[in-house]
């Protein structure tokens, strides 16, 4: 089982920034994929970004693409999701998954989660 912890998350305006982090105590990040999967209120789970294990390569979600970069810092065996441009469609609890696998392709590729931070954009 892998335990993982997200923080950064608040409230921001539309516009602005904000950083989310998440961190897997007592395990080592390098080996998962890694993903930031949101859900918005009344609607499903999406994936919104995700990075390979290894290589670092990336996936973003079209809504997300230009605005949102996911990277890792195998040093300090944490995932981060800069977010900017921020719109008040990005409101969503945003979770972090990590998969052994090599790439993390959509939900179901997900075996582990944590338990999510709130984002909300103001207008």
């Amino acid at each position: 089982q892998v335990q993982l912890e997200e923080s950064g998350g608040g409230l921001v305006q539309a516009g602005g920034s904000l950083r989310l982090s998440c961190a897997a105590p007592g395990r080592t990040l390098s080996r998962y994929a890694l993903a930031w999967v949101r859900q918005a209120p009344g609607k499903e789970r999406e994936l919104a970004a995700a990075i390979s294990r290894g290589d670092g390569t990336t996936l973003y979600a079209d809504s997300v693409k230009g605005r949102f970069t996911i990277s890792r810092d195998n040093n300090k065996n944490t995932v981060s999701l800069q977010m900017n441009s921020v719109k008040p469609e990005n409101t969503a609890v945003y979770y972090c998954a990590a998969s052994p696998q090599y790439r993390i392709l959509n939900l179901r590729d997900c075996d582990y989660w944590g338990q999510g931070t709130q984002v909300t954009v103001s207008s």
